[in-house]
């Protein structure tokens, strides 16, 4: 892999570095973001996400959708419940399940348009 190299040494930009600097995410906030990504890396979650983007569901119906046991099924969506990506609401004994707000679906939705562009 060849790399490129300035024939001059680079001495920056007109840019005021300290001012981007100054509006750089917070660490804390940084690494929120990156295990969302983090998270988002798993296709069984992907598909989970686009089916709850889709319709609310119960454990069942995904199982059903993705081919997958209800153990694992289970497993995925707490995991995605733990970090707000998908909420729960229990009528009875049956527990559906949907996506947490209006913002996982437009990360997801901007993501599958992004890729449109490949």
């Amino acid at each position: 892999m060849s790399e490129e190299i300035c024939d001059i040494p680079c001495q920056g930009t007109d840019i005021n570095v300290k001012l981007v600097k100054d509006k750089l995410i917070e660490d804390g906030k940084a690494a929120e973001m990156a295990n969302l990504y983090k998270t988002l890396g798993d296709p069984t979650r992907i598909k989970i996400i686009h089916a709850l983007s889709q319709s609310e569901l119960c454990v069942h119906d995904l199982t059903e959708v993705l081919d997958m046991g209800q153990s694992a099924v289970s497993h995925q969506l707490r995991f995605l419940r733990n970090l707000r990506i998908v909420k729960r609401r229990k009528v009875g004994k049956t527990v559906f399940y949907s996506l947490d707000d209006e913002h996982v679906q437009e990360i997801f939705m901007q993501t599958m348009e992004h890729l449109k562009h490949s």
